[in-house]
């Protein structure tokens, strides 16, 4: 798919190729849904040089890295190694906070909150008189 340029982004990410096929998002497009797409920052900065201002941003991170390290430990999914790059990674991306539309804090036990929040930037972008115009 990379070679034959069907995908809209990808990135190797934690030894895995990740990537969003651009048949995928058409599809979506051509019955007129909204689209949601969970990437990692390099991804965000692909499909923002890609989409330009076609698309909004969103940067959701937890209330603070205390209780997103909290979290990770509590799944039992990382090793020690994984948390210590997870951390160092949600470090860097913070850094990048200035480059999204919107930020929501997804604050522990509040996910409905934070879903509710993210519903309500979709209904505000599609609210407004200048719409956004993608081409995939």
């Amino acid at each position: 798919m990379i070679q034959k340029k069907e995908l809209l982004e990808y990135a190797l990410v934690y030894g895995d190729y990740k990537g969003i096929p651009k048949q995928q998002i058409r599809q979506y497009m051509e019955k007129r849904c909204d689209i949601v797409l969970r990437v990692d920052i390099q991804g965000a900065m692909t499909l923002r040089w890609i989409l330009r201002k076609s698309a909004i941003f969103v940067f959701l991170v937890a209330e603070s890295e205390e209780a997103m390290v909290k979290r990770l430990i509590d799944r039992k999914s990382e090793t020690k190694e994984t948390l210590l790059m997870r951390v160092a990674t949600a470090r860097e991306e913070v850094r990048h906070l200035n480059k999204f539309n919107y930020v929501v804090v997804n604050k522990e036990g509040e996910l409905e909150s934070s879903v509710k929040l993210v519903e309500s930037i979709i209904d505000a972008e599609k609210a407004k008189l200048q719409q956004r115009r993608v081409v995939i």
